[in-house]
């Protein structure tokens, strides 16, 4: 080899090993603290950057970005004396690399510590039920004592949570039980509930029928006597429009008194004490031969006609009218009579002063 070579081949060698020494290359997120000759020099920013050979070197590589830091559950005593394990979950981030690397051996060991301390004096002022239900309140001062402390560390808390509690078993089992015993009071009480608004619905309901059926029967019995009345009212209004006397009157009234004995639940009929006026009534009306001039149609001796059609036409008619008056006395007279046969049949004394003799 030429002697000329080794030496430009060991120059090379020696630029090679100068810039290798002297150009760092720092990634995106990441800080590296220099020291120089032992003491800190300064912190280098990502991307190209130059430092002296042999004197200046790397203490730590940190990096920036937002951190997760698990910690194993750790044993607190709650203000009842009993043992819970809390597991916690903490997010970090290293905002000063100097003082991360320089005022704090092992940050990560530090915060798990005052983590663990934090914890013990917020636990040890609640109990057990308070502990389960104020974990946001718990997360809140952990975050607080924790951002304080870790401040002068380069460190800033963004976040602790409570990722677990954990009371004893005996806790847990005595837990389920009272959890269950409420389950079935709700479930009792629900089902209580839904029986009373059951049984009101149904009592409404009832009362609502009761009403509804109430003013149907009110309905109906106005709505029938005023059809009665209008009836009656009706009646009336035609007697008095057709002027009838107490002839038609006592004639209507022979003719409705047969029908008062018609009922089949009748055991025995009293005959009303003015049938006898009402009969002769209807005889006088069809058969008063005092009036007429014309002899009793019982007799048999008429008087011979005149020959005047007029006066013929109107002894017919006057006859017709005695013969119909006589055939409706006779009726009344046969109804009295089946009326009394019913009457002893029923062996039913009839009342006395009431009762009067078959014929006028």
């Amino acid at each position: 080899m030429d002697p000329v070579v080794i030496p430009i081949l060991v120059a090379a060698i020696v630029v090679v090993f100068l810039v290798a020494a002297t150009v760092r290359i720092v990634p995106q997120a990441r800080r590296y603290n220099i020291e120089r000759f032992g003491r800190y020099r300064r912190t280098l920013q990502p991307g190209l950057n130059f430092v002296l050979p042999v004197a200046d070197r790397i203490n730590t590589k940190l990096d920036v970005r937002e951190q997760v830091y698990s910690s194993d559950p750790k044993p607190v005593i709650t203000e009842d004396n009993l043992v819970v394990n809390i597991d916690t979950v903490l997010y970090y981030q290293i905002t000063d690399p100097r003082a991360a690397a320089y005022e704090v051996a092992d940050y990560l060991q530090a915060i798990d510590q005052l983590t663990v301390t934090t914890l013990r004096n917020v636990i040890g002022s609640m109990d057990l039920e308070e502990t389960l239900t104020s974990r946001e309140e718990i997360n809140t001062r952990l975050r607080t004592v924790l951002d304080e402390a870790t401040g002068k560390w380069g460190i800033r808390v963004n976040r602790v949570e409570i990722k677990a509690i954990d009371p004893p078993h005996t806790i847990k089992e005595a837990m389920e039980k009272q959890m269950r015993a409420e389950r079935d009071k709700r479930a009792a009480i629900l089902h209580a509930e839904g029986e009373r608004q059951a049984t009101i619905l149904t009592a409404e309901g009832r009362k609502q029928k009761d009403i509804l059926e109430a003013q149907g029967t009110q309905q109906a019995m106005i709505l029938r006597a005023d059809g009665e009345a209008k009836a009656v009212e009706r009646v009336f209004q035609a007697v008095h429009r057709n002027n009838a006397d107490a002839k038609v009157l006592a004639y209507k009234y022979l003719e409705t008194l047969p029908h008062l004995a018609n009922s089949d639940n009748n055991t025995f009929w009293v005959i009303p004490g003015e049938l006898t006026e009402a009969i002769r009534t209807v005889t006088t009306a069809f058969g008063d031969q005092s009036k007429t001039g014309l002899p009793d149609p019982g007799k048999g001796d008429a008087p011979e006609p005149d020959g005047d059609p007029q006066l013929e036409a109107g002894s017919q008619l006057s006859l017709d009218a005695a013969a119909a008056a006589d055939e409706a006395a006779r009726q009344a007279d046969a109804a009295v009579s089946d009326a009394k046969a019913e009457a002893e049949a029923a062996r039913v004394p009839q009342l006395p002063g009431r009762t009067q003799q078959s014929g006028t």
